[in-house]
Formats: structure tokens, sequence, C-alpha cells
């Protein structure tokens, strides 16, 4: 017999705050079994406490990954009626679940001409959201309960380690770098921040294109994304991003998705670079729905530079690069995005009149 659980109750408490693993003296990783279970489970809660869902409600979102997961696990236990927009980037793995799950998920074959699938998914979504007025969307980018809720690990980082020199993480919705960086910042002013992205994402001022590394980056802007909580960006090609996470799995043990595998790159860089700094760097989630792709050398050969060593450290660039295919580092100097792109046109400016 199956135990339903009171409203009141929240599932998977236990799974939202990361394992911290002592990868060298100075670097910390941050191990997470599923990230956005934190967010999503905040988010609905948030909407449960104040009226606007109940069991049996229906709930739309646009994902492709794993927050989508996250709201998946959270609406089969809580009995609320789950669809999501995805794309064909969806994983094999990852779409298996979330039927299993219960999920109705539906997929957008034909991108936006400028804001892609992302774009494409937003608007479907916003179709759904008119036809069913009492859906509730937990909108990841925007809701404020989204970066809120990293608090909780903030508090966490600071019981474990007390005080931190770095952070490193990866960048999508913006949530869980924002959200963090805010709360230690209030302790600790000083702290160094750096955001990872990769190429073809919108996020810092690049061009959108095609990503084969995803789980952060974007083609649309999310309004959760305050650009300057960042004192440094660095841009990881997947090819490198996927090796790295390899040498993550084969140096530490740990078995993790591709956007850690570009956080420890860049985390390990940092450590290296300054030895009597504290690094804490954000592995959102682990490998196995990755074991037919990141960890299949036969898939890997399809991928640019998945083989090449690994570059020593980044290229330093004064600007967001869209021709550049290497991993590279920007001082973002918590700026805010309007800022870097006008001293962009204004350099471009200068260039044209000399």
């Amino acid at each position: 017999m199956t135990r339903q659980l009171d409203d009141n109750h929240w599932p998977f408490l236990n799974y939202e705050l990361p394992r911290l693993n002592k990868l060298s003296s100075n670097l910390y990783g941050a191990s997470f079994y599923l990230m956005k279970l934190l967010p999503a489970r905040y988010i609905l809660q948030k909407a449960y406490e104040q009226g606007k869902i109940k069991r049996g409600s229906r709930i739309f979102e646009t994902t492709s990954g794993t927050f989508g997961l996250a709201l998946a696990m959270l609406s089969a236990v809580k009995g609320y009626k789950l669809k999501l927009i995805s794309d064909p980037v969806i994983d094999k793995r990852l779409y298996n679940r979330l039927k299993d799950l219960g999920t109705q998920v539906e997929i957008i074959s034909t991108p936006h001409p400028t804001g892609g699938f992302q774009q494409a998914r937003l608007d479907r979504l916003n179709e759904l959201l008119n036809q069913n007025p009492d859906a509730f969307c937990p909108n990841q980018y925007s809701n404020v309960y989204n970066p809120k809720s990293y608090k909780k690990v903030g508090q966490f980082i600071m019981d474990e380690l007390s005080c931190i020199d770095y952070l490193v993480g990866p960048v999508g919705s913006g949530g869980s770098m924002v959200g963090t960086t805010t709360f230690l910042r209030e302790y600790f002013p000083n702290l160094k921040v750096i955001g990872v992205d990769t190429c073809n994402s919108i996020l810092f001022g690049q061009k959108d294109g095609t990503r084969k590394l995803r789980g952060l980056g974007n083609s649309i802007m999310p309004p959760n994304l305050n650009h300057t909580v960042f004192d440094f960006v660095s841009w990881v090609p997947a090819g490198i991003a996927f090796k790295a996470t390899r040498k993550l799995h084969q140096n530490h043990g740990l078995y993790m998705g591709g956007t850690s595998g570009a956080a420890y790159l860049v985390g390990n860089w940092i450590a290296d670079k300054y030895p009597n700094k504290k690094v804490v760097v954000f592995f959102p989630d682990e490998g196995h729905r990755y074991a037919d792709t990141i960890y299949n050398d036969q898939w890997l050969k399809d991928i640019p530079r998945a083989f090449e060593q690994i570059p020593d450290e980044p290229k330093i660039v004064s600007k967001p690069r869209d021709d550049e295919e290497s991993w590279t580092i920007i001082n973002w100097n918590r700026q805010s995005i309007e800022n870097v792109m006008n001293e962009m046109k204004n350099e471009k400016l200068l260039k044209s009149t000399i």
C-alpha cells in the first residue's frame, strides 16, 4: 500500500544540499544529486502556501533539463499534473524518466528565427497559459524564489567552511550563482565570483548559436540573472568541458554532468593559481544521464577538441568574443551587461574612426 503524504509534507529535502568533496588543499567541490530540486521545491512550496496550487493543479513549464526533472519528481509525489514544453535536444534517458513519472512532454520541432528553441518553447508556454488561466507556471527564469532558495546553500557553505575566497559555478537561469552570492556577500563582501558560460550563449554578450554543452548558457536573457554579482566570466567550449568532466571522474571519482566539468576546469585553475585562497565549485547534477554521451568515447569522436589536451589556462579577453571557440575568461568587474556591451560599442566606434 502506498502511503499518501499530507499536503504540508515536502519530499526530497535531504537531497537539496550538496556533498562537499575536498579535491585539493584549497579546492572544494559542492556536488549535488540534483541542484534544481532546491528551487523547484521552494517555488512550488511558496505557490502552495499562497493558494496558487493544490493537489490536482496543472503546472506548465518550459525546460529541456534538470529543472523539469525536479518538477516531475515533486509533482509525482504531490499529485500535480505537470506538462513540460521541450525541444529535440532533450536526451532520451531524461525523456523516458519524465514520462515514467507521469509528466506530459510536448516537443517543439521548429526553432524561433531569432530566439531559437528556447523562444519557441516560451511562445508555446505562453499560449498554453493563456488557454488555461488556472494553471501555474514556476518560471525559473524570472521567479524570485529561484535565487532566494539558494540561501540554504550559502548557509551550508558557511557552516562547513566558515569562509571562502572564490565561488565558481555554471550559469543558466542565474538562480544558483546569484542567490548563493547574494547571501554570502552579506558576510564576505570581498568574495570573488566566477560565472561559467559556454560559447554561443547570449548570457554575457556573445551571439546566440548552437550549443553542444547543455545545462548552462541561454538563448534568452533570464530576468533572474544579475550580472553585477560576477567578478569574472569564463566561456568553456563543449569539447573541453566534456574532457574536464571525465577528468573530474577519473581523478576524483565524481560522476557528474558536463556543466560540472566546465566549472571544475575553471575552479581547478583558480585553486592552482591562488594556493592560499579557498575555492568552492558547484557541480549541479550527477552523470547518469550522460552515460551514452559524455562518458561514451564513440559519441565524443564527433565533438571538436574532446580528445585534445586541456589548456593549462584560459585565454584572457577584454570583451565577449563570438569568434573565439576556445577557453576564455574576462574581468567582468561586477558590471551590468549594458555597461559591458556599451564599452564594446565605444571600442568599435573608436576603431572605425582611426
